[in-house]
């Protein structure tokens, strides 16, 4: 009997450290589960260059580098950190150049800039959002329809797929076309860039929890952040009509958020992650188009801004991918599977060429006008979600997207009116 009991402590003690490490492992695999987890070390991935980065601009700065510095990197510390001006503040106005808001053009030619970004933005974003829902909320490698098949989760990765090719596509634009002189520090890129990947991934990593016409019409709704940070980034004013249909669209959106059934996510945990993840995806998105607006006043083309941002955005996500090592992951997932591989692909160029029209539109027509275009393309979204994948909308719900465009419709008429008293009024003030 004692020596039955010496030969059973080794084969306990054995597995009682298979039993630890089982635990163990299915506790990580849950954390990793955990959408909050996987912001955080996405987050903490990106402050591993941000800290860095910032530490070197500051020493730069203190050190007054711009006159004491030498030898081969000068040039290089000299545009990423000091840009063409030695001395301007982070949004400074002195020794920039207004943006062209095309007063010199004539009317005909400006409506025909509008409908050929409008049109840009519809196209190249109504595709990128059908292939968006399908890469995130169906499987790949299913033969029959009892398999389950696997599904990709690293929306990190799927960002980092649309930033390269944006900066390839961008970086031989301004190899082949000529640019205007860069005045800009770089690192000034990297505030966009950082916001610019988190509404991203939010973007992505909602659809794990809410449906897309949910998401979409939340998108709507964000006419109202970029007017907040519009005052606290740019210091704008508003009229009262652009209060009243942000409330509009606040009422609408929740009228159709409200009446949305619960069938396919009846978890409240799941349905309040969706929620927040779609707030963190409204402010992000809000502060990079009013950064990238006040951007613009340094003589800049679309497509630098586009390098620029998609530059940082390249170095953060990369980092972050593989500090986690799932960037590897992510490849063996793709090789496993062609169709996602098309996918990922696809995304990539819609998102590339929707980058293009996106800064083109800003620069020539501002923030506010590039959200109202974007917000008008949630409508066809909509519509085209529920037809290719079945989704449902009740009559309340259906009121309340029907309440959101509209108010959309008012701005931009209201909108136009007072264009139209300006102009009339000019005439006036030059005869007096």
């Amino acid at each position: 009997m004692p020596s039955f009991s010496w030969r059973a402590w080794p084969a306990l003690v054995l597995l009682l450290f298979h039993s630890v490490a089982a635990e163990e492992s299915s506790l990580l695999e849950g954390w990793h589960e955990v959408w909050l987890f996987r912001f955080l070390v996405n987050v903490l991935g990106y402050s591993t260059i941000i800290i860095p980065g910032y530490l070197l601009i500051s020493y730069f700065k203190r050190t007054n580098y711009l006159e004491t510095g030498s030898g081969i990197c000068y040039p290089v510390i000299k545009t990423c950190v000091f840009g063409s001006e030695a001395k301007t503040g982070l949004l400074d106005d002195v020794s920039v150049a207004p943006r062209n808001e095309g007063d010199s053009g004539s009317s005909v030619r400006q409506i025909l800039k509008l409908i050929f970004c409008a049109a840009g933005l519809q196209v190249s974003y109504l595709t990128w959002g059908v292939l968006q829902e399908r890469v995130m909320t169906r499987s790949y490698g299913a033969t029959t329809p009892e398999e389950e098949g696997e599904r990709f989760k690293d929306s990190q990765f799927l960002v980092f797929m649309n930033r390269i090719l944006a900066l390839t596509v961008s970086g031989l634009w301004c190899t082949l076309f000529k640019q205007p002189r860069h005045g800009a520090p770089m690192y000034k890129y990297s505030f966009a860039s950082l916001s610019n990947i988190m509404s991203s991934w939010c973007q992505y990593e909602a659809l794990k929890y809410i449906s897309f016409p949910t998401q979409v019409l939340a998108k709507a709704s964000k006419v109202i952040p970029v007017m907040l940070m519009g005052k606290i980034v740019s210091h704008k004013s508003y009229e009262y009509w652009e209060y009243f249909t942000a409330v509009l669209i606040s009422v609408g959106v929740s009228m159709f958020l409200l009446s949305s059934t619960p069938s396919k996510h009846p978890s409240t945990v799941t349905t309040f992650s969706g929620v927040i993840i779609l707030i963190g995806y409204i402010v992000f998105d809000s502060f990079t188009s009013n950064w990238q607006d006040n951007l613009f006043k340094y003589k800049m083309s679309s497509v630098q801004m586009m390098f620029g941002v998609n530059l940082f955005s390249c170095l953060f996500t990369v980092g972050s991918l593989l500090e986690q090592g799932a960037f590897f992951d992510s490849l063996a997932f793709m090789t496993r599977h062609s169709e996602f591989a098309f996918h990922a692909v696809l995304l990539s160029v819609c998102s590339a060429c929707g980058q293009l029209f996106i800064f083109y539109t800003i620069n020539q027509f501002g923030a506010a006008v590039f959200t109202i275009i974007m917000t008008l393309r949630q409508a066809i979204a909509i519509l085209l979600s529920c037809f290719l994948y079945g989704h449902a909308v009740t009559i309340v719900g259906g009121f309340g997207v029907a309440v959101v465009f509209l108010a959309l419709f008012l701005r931009v008429y209201a909108r136009s009116r007072m264009k139209a008293g300006r102009r009339s009024a000019q005439p006036l003030a030059q005869k007096v």
